[in-house]
């Protein structure tokens, strides 16, 4: 009887060593942004920082990438929690355009909010001629990593200009950052960076040389023939040296999940998204133009349950 109690004690002891740990276990939310000197990485480190303040046991990470094709890829294997997207990528995720990057249909995907435009600018050295897209063809340019949001909205934006990447003297492939250095040392003409305005890269690479920002008419954003592609202008004064308005194409961003993650958590990472988006705006001017009464507009994958409840609650879905 003495040892059947000791073996029931030892296994008490065992089964309550096995348990504690797991009843203050710590939930890990990966945050998937993109390039460091782009719009999403700064909003990322924000979005982390309220999602670790508000959700207790949770512990936050943010992870540099080449943002929308690859953060879409990664969410649905599973290897992050809640990622920045553009529209017209997580559209073609969803159909499994394998042009696009994806090579079956990304199923398990799920929306959180709509969040701010992407302006698509296209901006040349002042010295290099460039003031048209028709002036673009024999020059060197940058279109953004390769796969990226970025770069497939440089491929619909110049098709639909009667322009190929063979009419080009040179095409890199490159990120933000590593674009504006080929600027500034002359060994590019021109640089596309799909980003917020007043992307740090463009504002950076205006500080430093004459720059002229090259418009997307009306016409060609109606000739991409794609829903996500809306026309709209650069304010004046967006970057030094640029006087006037300039017209241009815009896509949607948003914030995404996988259907992995729990409702308990998404539900938390909205309510975190949206009590605290002042702390957003402080990291970015971009967020400027997040508005929760947008937040499930246009979304082109069905929403996440814990995000439908918090619209709910909020008055946003009736």
């Amino acid at each position: 009887m003495h040892l059947v109690r000791h073996g029931l004690r030892a296994l008490l002891v065992a089964v309550v060593a096995f348990a504690a740990p797991l009843a203050s276990a710590d939930t890990f939310i990966n945050v998937l942004t993109g390039g460091t000197s782009g719009v999403y990485y700064p909003l990322g480190v924000a979005l982390a920082n309220v999602i670790g303040k508000s959700m207790p046991n949770v512990k936050t990470s943010v992870q540099a990438t080449k943002a929308s094709v690859e953060n879409l890829n990664l969410l649905e294997a599973g290897r992050g929690e809640i990622a920045f997207t553009l529209g017209d990528s997580l559209s073609d995720a969803w159909k499994g355009n394998a042009e696009a990057g994806f090579k079956q249909p990304l199923k398990k995907l799920r929306g959180i909010a709509a969040i701010y435009p992407n302006y698509i600018q296209i901006v040349a050295r002042a010295d290099s001629g460039i003031k048209t897209l028709a002036d673009l063809k024999g020059k060197k340019i940058s279109v953004g990593a390769p796969k990226s949001g970025t770069e497939l909205n440089a491929r619909a934006v110049l098709h639909a200009a009667g322009i190929e990447y063979k009419d080009f003297a040179k095409v890199e492939y490159l990120p933000f950052g590593e674009s504006v250095e080929l600027m500034k040392n002359r060994q590019i003409d021109v640089t596309l960076q799909s980003a917020g305005l007043g992307v740090s890269s463009l504002r950076d690479l205006a500080a430093s040389v004459p720059i002229v920002v090259v418009p997307i008419p009306e016409d060609i954003v109606k000739k991409i023939g794609d829903a996500a592609y809306i026309g709209t202008v650069i304010p004046a004064n967006t970057y030094n040296g640029q006087g006037s308005d300039v017209h241009t194409a815009a896509v949607q961003n948003f914030l995404v999940t996988h259907q992995g993650v729990s409702d308990e958590i998404v539900y938390g990472m909205t309510k975190a998204l949206w009590t605290n988006l002042d702390q957003l705006v402080a990291a970015h001017a971009a967020a400027k133009a997040i508005d929760i009464h947008k937040a499930v507009q246009g979304m082109p994958v069905p929403l996440h349950p814990g995000a439908e409840k918090y619209y709910r609650e909020a008055g946003i879905i009736k």
